[in-house]
């Protein structure tokens, strides 16, 4: 059986991280299209507006992607996998001042950064359930970024 060495999964994990949400190196993304660098020019105006008139808000799509990263680091560094709403922010985040969304930035940036020191204080990655979540973060946050990159699309028209 061949074996991934830890390191070289925590370098692979940290530089997809890395492109996703601050610097691209051309992994799969296009120079300034990163999380960070996408919501650096949008305004809580547009962050407030919901897409297509139903769906969630910008504000809500970067809350949500804080709170899996806090759920993630929450699962890895204390086993704790119980139940969470995954729903309660689509149904409270609407509309931000100026000051809203720039918090919820902040809490994005610095959900990002515990993640990144959760990589560098995890040695080993014991299970797949471990393993997963690490994976989940890449995939779940590029398809949330999308989201929001396509939402510009229709908010910017």
């Amino acid at each position: 059986m061949n074996t991934i060495a830890s390191e070289h999964f925590k370098q692979a994990l940290l530089t997809v991280l890395g492109e996703t949400f601050d610097t691209v190196r051309g992994i799969y993304l296009d120079q300034g299209t990163s999380l960070f660098e996408t919501l650096a020019g949008i305004s809580a105006a547009e962050a407030s507006i919901p897409v297509g008139g139903q769906c969630a808000t910008l504000a809500a799509q970067v809350r949500h992607t804080t709170f899996y990263l806090d759920v993630i680091e929450r699962a890895v560094r204390t086993q704790d996998y119980s139940p969470v709403d995954w729903g309660e922010i689509w149904r409270t985040v609407g509309a931000v001042s100026d000051d809203e969304w720039t918090a919820i930035q902040a809490e994005l940036r610095a959900s990002y950064s515990r993640i990144i020191q959760l990589i560098h204080d995890t040695p080993a990655w014991p299970g797949e359930q471990e393993i997963a979540g690490a994976i989940g973060l890449i995939a779940h946050t590029a398809y949330h970024l999308g989201e929001i990159r396509q939402a510009l699309c229709t908010i910017r028209m």
